[in-house]
């Protein structure tokens, strides 16, 4: 090889070019032609593996350093050198193979072209490339220095920066070669160890050949400098050669960072260059750049964030802030607006780029939002334009964008929470009780237990920050109280967190915070008033703390800071005001500042350097509309400085736990452009995207963002079509028909319902005036409700004209679909649209089908609409609660529009099938949900009714079949609540509607009856009991349920489940059945046989309480009440006008009275209120019906028989005073209601009840007298004798009534 290229040498040099100069080729000749040839000697002699490298390579590098050799030789010499290193005959372990290849680095970058012909110069230039990349990657290309890797680098880049003015071919292999030799040269960084903290370099110090990091951080900051295209060669004044060479720069620092990765964290001067340098080149450039540099610069600070972003937090914070944010919202044109909104894009595809920036940048009070401003920005480029159907191509950039980031966090969440357990809205709502200083600390290591706590807690804190920013800019006092009240500050606040408060806080009003307040960072933080006094009192605060805090002793006191204070203020007014002519000289501002030092001068260089400061560098004021000032190099220093004392950036996978706070920082613009798109646009691959996004935002919305997922709702509903209150139902069914929007709409909108019902809260109401505006265009499918079991029953469309137990209202639901419920459900729901919903022609669209209807019922199967009630055990209790108020006020009508009655009938038919259906299927825990219906039902109550409403008809017959299918259950009801509650609804809607009783008599006698005769076993409570018999007694007016309701009754009074605690209410009953004129005379007087037959009941329940040891009831009390309710029950009958009940009724009071006395052990205070309060209002009672009757009509009919009855009465009387007059005796009012029952006597005996009852009764009475007195005479109880009260009373009464009495008795 070596003797061939040896050859190529020689005939090169040989060759003439041009005769005049052939005297120096012949010198050429014995110089070089010479060592060429002694090489050619030794060639096939030795060992070139072992023999110094120089010895074969000196005599060609010797040519290439010539003067005076022509192009081809040198050409031919780089080609001999460039064999040499490709064949690897040398390598770095070979003797003198260090000297050997710093003399091919010196050789070639000394390289002599002056003979060179033009022609033959671009090849010559890109041998040698070639060269130095081969001695670059070969082996021995370990062994360079430093010194010569950057000569290698610097002669590529000439050559690079030559080729510009040659062909196109040299410049693309000169860019070529040098991209290629920054792969090799930083491949190698990993391998390098880091540096010490001194700077040294430890992998030169290990060894004194080969290159280390000094060397690369060299390169790499000649990379950078780059990018300033005025500070490199001459040549490149034209714009797009500095573009290109700004480009050719941006991939080549790209390639240094995708090949050195994590490992320049290692070494603290290639960070530091890449921190301060880059960083700044990069944003400085990226706004005044063309598209194309400004995506290669998003390209690089991708990877730098991928490799780096531990110790780029402010940079990356910077490049977002003050390049991408404001080139996405328009800054700077469409033309960049479009690259920005795409490299945001691609960053947000980054893993862990959502969950870093909202904890690194969003939760830190002091940094920006920024995380939110990008979804802000997405949100308003892809929001389409006022009456604009067709999106632009930024706007569907920017939108899939969004979607994208709602996707993934949809799945992250899902993935992530699988196996965790169910979780709990309070881990979400949290609050801040107390100052915590450990929210302004350091944060947990992300893998702890606390971290995900602290990132909330530090969100909240923000909000609370920026809540009391917007206080303050409308009254400082209400936002400083705010801050405190909140707990983010300490009580009292200190300076330092109202300084943070005031420097940091986004958003707050400068001009507020001079005015409370009070150079360069100073200033530049606030906007200073325009007041006089305001800035004179700020500066002097300032200068105040200033000479205490002072370091240099320069100034006297705090008078001289003060003074120089305002004469800088005036100085940058001067030197930067462009109406200033002219300009203050730097003697000027020191003759201006002599003796203001407390009588004594500033030092000259002191007040040379603020001068110089000043002239150079304006001090830039916050503006007033808190736009921020300019990012130039010495704002920039100043950042940087701040960056070094912040935290470093947090590194955190994608944390599930924190999803939903990302988004809900987002929530709002999203559902909102989600919703305008999905309006706006035509493109149905664009609006299937949109439906995605839809159900992706409900996916988090699950997550404690009710409030999110209502407003995705309500959307959805809008686009229906089927909330527009100026179309009627055909229009309604029309536009439906004819709409892919609506339909897909209402696809989307029953899809989340089911998928994510249990998050569902307000949006409701509007879910089910959907459903109910389909059925009324008559596309809901039927439900078929048996309601003798309670139990649902769905049936197919095929099926349902065989339905005999189907709901009133007509509405059938398909049968129910095995995983619907599943997140492949949900993904796989947007597939489905293009089968359902499809415009093409093919088998399976839509429109091929044999007709609408058959078209609507394949999309009323997809929608599923029946799981949302059959499956309603699965929803929350407040979920569960939302949905039956928006069942209860749309059936009462609230929101809708009925054009008929009868519509509004099955509206409210349709809507109580609902209720009974989820009610069914939660009668597990009928308490968690039925208050809050109750509460609505009394609401409902009070709302005003200008005309009847069907609502209280159809609701009480649904209530009392819920209430028979609760208590029909074989579980032991040991819980009275649940049957209060629902008797409490019961009567409820008797109070809507005094007279829906009577109208719902035939549909409710079937429950009612069940009630009684099947469940009486588990009515426990008084109002269950109450209620029902009421009801029971109503049902009893009507002829059509006269006979059940009798003859449940009856079942009752003869069955074990009379009880005392329904006893009371049976009476009444019995009562209201007695007098009802439709009853018939048998049915009469078997209710009153078992009436009167019920005080054997009383007795036993009286015995048994007495002989249970464990009763602590007042047995007796009791007996007595309920005996004394029967009494007056009969005594009632008594006064009927039918004369066989009041006989019969009579009859069995008098047998009621023995067996009280007889079984009842009846205390003297029952006997007494028995014969105050039934007997003796009984007898005046009859009697005054008597008289009435008599006076009517004297020889009537009905005056002779309450005539018969008084007669009865008056025995009754008598027989109750005898059978208990030991009782009543021992009251000490005795005499007084004797001496009543004798009054009562004097006035029968002077009344005249006509023709027909007088001498009847005035005959009875004495007998009746005779009978009472005798009784006391017999017990002792009236014996004559002087000076007693009793017996002279009653001498002196009886001598009006009947005077032959006492003769008889005592006087005989």
């Amino acid at each position: 090889m070596l003797n061939t290229e040896v050859g190529a040498v020689l005939a090169a040099i040989r060759r003439t070019i041009d005769p005049s100069l052939a005297s120096s080729a012949i010198l050429l000749d014995d110089q070089l032609v010479q060592s060429l040839k002694a090489l050619r000697t030794i060639i096939f002699h030795t060992d070139w593996h072992t023999t110094n490298p120089s010895v074969y390579l000196s005599p060609f590098l010797e040519v290439i350093q010539s003067d005076d050799v022509p192009s081809a030789a040198t050409g031919a010499a780089l080609s001999a050198i460039l064999k040499v290193l490709q064949f690897e005959v040398f390598d770095e372990r070979s003797p003198g193979a260090f000297e050997a290849v710093l003399s091919i680095v010196s050789a070639i970058t000394n390289c002599k072209l002056e003979r060179t012909d033009p022609n033959e110069e671009d090849a010559v230039m890109m041998r040698v490339l070639q060269v130095l990349l081969s001695l670059v990657r070969c082996p021995a290309g370990r062994l360079l220095n430093d010194q010569a890797v950057c000569m290698i680098v610097q002669t590529c880049f000439l050559v690079v920066q030559q080729s510009v003015y040659r062909g196109d071919l040299l410049q693309r292999a000169a860019r070529h070669c040098m991209h290629e030799l920054i792969q090799t040269i930083y491949r190698h960084l990993p391998e390098i160890k880091a540096s010490d903290p001194d700077g040294a370099d430890l992998s030169v110090l290990e060894h004194d050949l080969g290159y280390g990091a000094q060397c690369l951080t060299s390169i790499f900051e000649f990379l950078c400098s780059l990018l300033n295209v005025g500070e490199t060669a001459d040549g490149y004044g034209s714009a797009g050669s500095e573009e290109n060479v700004q480009l050719f720069a941006l991939v080549l620092i790209n390639t240094a960072v995708e090949l050195g990765g994590e490992s320049i964290g290692s070494h603290p001067e290639l960070l530091c260059l890449i921190e301060d340098n880059l960083f700044y080149n990069l944003v400085h450039h990226a706004m005044r750049s063309s598209p194309l540099v400004l995506s290669m610069i998003c390209s690089t600070v991708l990877n730098l964030y991928n490799f780096l972003r531990r110790s780029l937090r402010f940079q990356l914070e910077t490049f977002f802030v003050h390049v991408l944010l404001r080139i996405g919202a328009g800054m700077s044109g469409l033309h960049l607006q479009e690259v920005a909104i795409e490299n945001i894009i691609s960053f947000c595809r980054q893993p862990t780029f959502l969950i870093e920036m909202f904890v690194n940048y969003d939760c830190d009070p002091i940094r920006h939002n920024v995380l939110e401003e990008i979804g802000r920005l997405l949100c308003k480029t892809a929001f389409p334009q006022v009456n604009g159907n067709q999106m632009t191509p930024l706007q569907i950039q920017a939108f899939n964008g969004l979607v994208h980031i709602i996707t993934t966090i949809a799945d992250s969440m899902e993935s992530s929470s699988s196996n965790d357990k169910p979780r709990s809205n309070d881990m979400y709502n949290l609050k801040i009780v107390e100052y915590d200083s450990a929210i302004d600390g350091s944060p947990p290591e992300p893998d702890s237990d606390t971290w995900v706590d602290f990132v909330r807690k530090r969100k909240l804190k923000k909000k609370k920050i920026m809540i009391a920013a917007h206080h303050y800019n409308r009254d400082e006092k209400k936002g400083l109280e705010y801050l405190n009240l909140s707990h983010v500050v300490q009580t009292p606040p200190e300076p330092k967190a109202l300084a943070y408060f005031f420097r940091y806080t986004p958003g707050l009003d400068k001009t507020k915070i001079g005015e409370y307040l009070a150079i360069r960072t100073f200033l530049e933080s606030f906007w200073l008033p325009g007041e006089s006094q305001k800035i004179h009192r700020i500066l002097e605060v300032f200068s105040e703390k200033f000479y205490e805090q002072q370091t240099s002793g320069i100034f006297a006191d705090k008078d001289a800071v003060f003074v120089l204070c305002y004469s800088l203020i005036m100085l940058n007014t001067d030197q930067h005001n462009p109406q200033v002519k002219k300009k203050m000289t730097l003697e000027e501002f020191i003759s201006n500042n002599r003796g203001a030092n407390n009588g004594e001068n500033f030092p000259r260089e002191y007040l040379t350097e603020l001068f110089r400061s000043i002239a150079t560098n304006e001090i830039q004021i916050m503006t007033q509309n808190n736009v921020a000032i300019e990012l130039n190099r010495h704002k920039w220093n100043e950042l940087i400085r701040r960056s070094y004392v912040t935290g470093s950036f947090i590194l955190c996978d994608f944390k599930h736990e924190l999803s939903r706070e990302i988004f809900a920082i987002m929530s709002g613009q999203s559902v909102a452009t989600l919703a305008a798109i999905f309006e706006c646009t035509n493109d149905e691959d664009v609006r299937s995207e949109c439906v995605e996004g839809m159900i992706s935002v409900a996916r988090i919305a699950q997550y404690g963002l009710e409030d999110v997922l209502d407003e995705l709702l309500s959307c959805l509903c809008k686009f229906t079509g089927l909330l527009n209150p100026y179309n009627c139902a055909e229009d309604t069914q029309s536009e439906f028909n004819q709409s892919v929007k609506m339909r897909m709409a209402t696809l989307a909108l029953f899809t989340i319902a089911n998928r994510f019902g249990d998050s569902i809260r307000g949006a409701w109401k509007n879910v089910v005036d959907c459903m109910i505006k389909l059925k009324r265009i008559k596309l809901l499918p039927q439900l078929g409700i048996d309601s003798s079991s309670g139990t649902v029953t769905l049936v197919s469309n095929e099926s349902s004209q065989t339905i005999h137990n189907k709901s009133e209202s007509g509405v059938i639901f398909p049968s129910s679909h095995q995983g619907m419920g599943t997140s492949q459900y949900v993904s796989g729901m947007i597939g489905r649209f293009s089968q359902i919903l499809s415009l093409e022609t093919g088998a399976e669209s839509m429109l091929n089908m044999s007709s609408e209807s058959e078209m609507n019922m394949k999309l009323m199967e997809q929608c599923r609409i029946a799981n949302i009630f059959t499956e309603s055990m699965n929803l929350s209790d407040e979920t569960l609660h939302f949905l039956g108020r928006a069942l209860i006020f749309a059936a009462y009508g609230k929101g809708q529009k009925f054009s008929t009655l009868n519509e509004e009938n099955e509206t409210v038919g349709f809507c109580w099938d609902l209720i009974s259906t989820i009610t069914f299927n939660n009668l597990h825990r009928f308490l968690a949900f039925w208050p809050q219906f109750h509460e609505a039902f009394t609401a409902i109550q009070q709302f005003p009714s200008l005309s009847p409403s069907p609502f209280p008809e159809r609701a009480i017959v649904a209530i009392f079949k819920i209430a028979a299918k609760m208590l029909s259950s074989d579980a032991p009801h040991t819980d009275k609540s649940p049957e209060e509650i629902i008797f409490k609804s019961i009567n409820l809607m008797c109070k809507m509607d005094k007279e829906i009783l009577d109208i719902c008599c035939e549909s409710l006698v079937e429950p009612v009856v069940i009630l009684i005769t099947e469940q009486a076993q588990n009515i426990q409570s008084l109002l269950g009991w109450k209620t029902l018999l009421h009801i029971l007694q109503i049902l009893g007016r009507h002829p059509e349920t006269f006979d059940r309701s009798v003859e449940a009754f009856i079942n009752l009074m003869t069955g074990e489940y009379l009880t005392r605690y329904n006893y009371s209410f049976c009476i009444e009953t019995a009562i209201n059945f007695v007098v009802q004129k439709i009853i018939p005379l048998e049915k009469s007087a078997t209710i009153l046989g078992l009436l009167g037959g019920s005080i054997n009941r009383i007795v036993e329940w009286q015995k048994s309480g007495l002989s249970d040891p464990n009763n602590t009831e007042d047995v007796a009390r009791v007996s007595m009440n309920l005996y004394l309710k029967l009494v007056d029950g009969l005594r009632k009958t008594c006064l009927i006008r039918r004369e066989e009940i009041r006989r019969q009724a009579l009859l069995e009071m008098i047998k009621c009275f023995q067996t009280a006395a007889d079984e009842l052990e009846l205390r003297p205070s029952t006997c007494l209120a028995c014969f105050n309060h039934a007997v003796l209002p009984m007898v005046d009672d009859v009697h005054e019906k008597t008289l009435d009757y008599s006076r009517r009509d004297p020889r009537g009919r009905e005056a002779e028989s309450m005539s018969f009855t008084f007669l009865a009465v008056m025995d009754l009387l008598a027989d109750f005073y005898v059978m208990f007059l030991m009782q009543l005796w021992q009251d000490p009012d005795f005499r007084t209601y004797w001496l009543g029952v004798l009054r009562r006597m004097d006035m029968w005996m002077k009344t005249d009840y006509g023709d027909v009852g007088t001498i009847e009764i005035r005959n009875k009475i004495p007998d009746v007298l005779k009978k009472m007195i005798r009784g006391m005479k017999e017990k002792g109880i009236l014996v004559p004798a002087d000076g007693d009260m009793l017996w002279e009373s009653t001498y002196i009464q009886a001598q009006w009534i009947a005077p032959s009495v006492i003769e008889e008795l005592f006087l005989r």
